[in-house]
Parts: C-alpha cells; structure tokens; sequence
C-alpha cells in the first residue's frame, strides 16, 4: 500500500513545478528581449558617433544634455538629397522656438573673418591656412531644411556656426557664430515659441524618412558630389 503510493505521487506534476516552469520562461523571454533592445540601442549610438567627428561629438554631447524631448530633438550627421547631388548638415536642433542648422568648426589659433569672403584665414603658429566661410557653407543646409519643412516660415530655420575648439577671433565675431557655451547660452534665451510640440514631433518625422542612410556609400556620394562642385577647392 505504501509503495503504491509513493509511486502514484511520483507520477504526478505538481502545480508548484508548472507555475515555477511558466515563470522561468516568461523571464528568459523578458531578458531575451532586454538584451536586443539595448543591443540595438548601443548600435545605433555607435552608427551615429562612427561618423561623427570630435567636435561634433562634443557639440552633440553638450546638446543632449541641456535640451531634452518633447522640446528638442536632435539629429546628427543629416544628409538630404538635392537636384545637384547631397548636402550633409552636422546637426540639426529641431524644437519649439525654432530649428537651428548647425555647422560645427574645430580650430585653434587665430581666425580672421568677414561675414561675405568666401574663405576665412587660420594662423596657428606663424603659418596661414584659409577655409571656407563656414556661414555661406551652411547656406545649402539651411536651404535643403526651408524646402523640406516648406509649411514653416523661413526665419524658423537659423543657421548656426560653433567653433568647438580653442580658437581666437582677432576680427569681430560675425552674427550666427558661437562658441559652445555661448551657442548653448543662446538656444536657452531663445524662448518664444515658433510652432507646437505635435510640430516639432512632425518636423522630426520628415526629416527622419528623408535623410538618407548614415552609411559610408552615402558619405562617399557626398563627398564625390562636392568634388564635382568645387574640384579640391572645398
């Protein structure tokens, strides 16, 4: 009698065993699913800041940390095609007191600027280099931005120039160039509000289906583009 018992109960599962089984796989499933989507996550930040360079990962870094959704959002690396090839926008602050277009420059030494040459000079340790007027290289950005978002008036879409590194104007600053701490000092004293949250979340929206891929195919067509453009004069 005894033995035949104790084998009856040893046939049987216990309810205890089938909840305990139910759970464990409930949380290998949940964990499974953490697991990809922080994967994911670290993925696309590494996409993202494999293209950019220090200072536009400083400038993106600052950003992030000041301005947050729904008011602001921020995307980085952009580049939106044109009828005469791409045009590649280093950041784009998208938010309620307007959108700033924002070519990011890392210099050091000196830099001579006037708001209309078409180059402005370096000197960094004797020696000159001149570059390209960084506000009229925004001008096709700030362009690309006014025909996409064309249901936005047009002084909502600012073009911005930030210096990151450690240079020094020995000419006036021209209107549109900060460094980072100032350009910061003027996204937050810039408070009248230019268009809604829903607006804002819209403008993303259609900025995010038509940049193109951040890829390097795409920043190969970028830069084949410019060299059509302006040989190795850029």
């Amino acid at each position: 009698m005894m033995d035949k018992s104790v084998s009856t109960h040893a046939g049987v599962t216990s309810p205890h065993s089938i909840l305990s089984s139910d759970y464990t796989l409930e949380v290998t499933v949940f964990i499974a699913i953490l697991v990809a989507l922080i994967v994911g996550f670290v993925l696309g930040r590494y996409k993202t800041y494999a293209f950019q360079n220090r200072s536009e990962a400083r400038l993106s870094r600052a950003l992030k940390m000041r301005f947050v959704a729904p008011d602001y959002h921020l995307l980085n690396h952009v580049t939106l095609r044109l009828e005469d090839g791409t045009t590649q926008i280093d950041h784009v602050l998208v938010s309620r007191f307007g959108i700033f277009v924002i070519e990011t420059k890392d210099y050091k030494g000196w830099i001579f600027a006037a708001p209309r040459d078409r180059y402005w000079t370096q000197v960094l340790y004797r020696a000159k280099f001149r570059f390209q007027n960084p506000l009229r290289q925004n001008h096709r950005h700030v362009r690309a931005i006014r025909e996409l978002l064309d249901f936005l008036p047009a002084d909502v879409v600012r073009p911005v120039v930030v210096f990151t590194g450690d240079a020094e104007f020995k000419t006036n600053i021209p209107d549109g160039v900060f460094t980072v701490a100032g350009f910061l000092a003027f996204v937050e004293g810039t408070t009248a509000e230019v268009m809604s949250v829903n607006r804002v979340q819209f403008c993303v929206g259609r900025l995010e289906t038509t940049r193109l891929s951040i890829t390097k195919a795409t920043d190969v067509e970028h830069v084949q583009g410019l060299r059509r453009r302006y040989g190795n004069d850029q």
